[in-house]
């Protein structure tokens, strides 16, 4: 596996005004190197985006597609653009996710390996009823333990989200699959809020 997917913590930044669409820069968040980057076409109905290795957008790392055409239990698919294969996908939770964000972390085999989960319910709700300005907090939970946390800092011009995978030092989670988790958290972000 390409030693960019290899790092504990990395830093996704989204750049929110661009006429072309959203622009993602993933960093190693510990000496602030660009390992990959993404620019999110805008005004698709359905979402698909591309990982690159830099802004040249020459080597394709990683897609991430919907299933389907604006569904809010929307499926995406993640995959190695390399080789091909399915590493799994990310399921939102519509229903939950209206008070409190949810999303069900699949293998290739379309099993359940574990959720996402936004922060405290109050947090929530006072993001998506009075302020998209209060930072998120995502916890990743397999096997009944928290393996990693995906935090927004606070910034109204560019989101940012500090993905830390120090507390699954085994890989137990395909950090593919969970970058392409924080890509796509940070992607629908201000999509939800109200």
């Amino acid at each position: 596996m390409d030693h960019k997917f290899g790092y504990d913590q990395y830093l996704v930044r989204k750049k929110v005004l661009s006429v072309l669409g959203a622009k993602f820069h993933i960093y190693n968040a510990n000496n602030e190197e660009l390992i990959m980057f993404s620019q999110m076409k805008a005004f698709k109905l359905k979402e698909d985006i591309r990982l690159y290795s830099d802004e040249s957008m020459s080597e394709e790392l990683l897609t991430i597609k919907a299933r389907s055409v604006i569904d809010f239990s929307a499926t995406y698919d993640v995959h190695d653009a390399r080789t091909g294969e399915h590493v799994g996908s990310l399921r939102r939770k519509g229903m939950k996710s209206i008070l409190k964000d949810e999303w069900v972390i699949q293998n290739a085999a379309e099993a359940e390996i574990g959720r996402i989960k936004e922060d405290n319910r109050l947090f929530a709700l006072l993001r998506r009823f009075l302020t998209n300005l209060i930072p998120q907090t995502y916890s990743v939970e397999m096997n009944g333990s928290t393996i990693s946390t995906f935090k927004q800092n606070f910034n109204p011009f560019v989101t940012k989200i500090n993905v830390d995978f120090s507390s699954d030092p085994s890989h137990t989670l395909d950090r593919r699959l969970g970058l392409a988790a924080s890509v796509l958290l940070c992607a629908i972000d201000g999509q939800q809020s109200g």
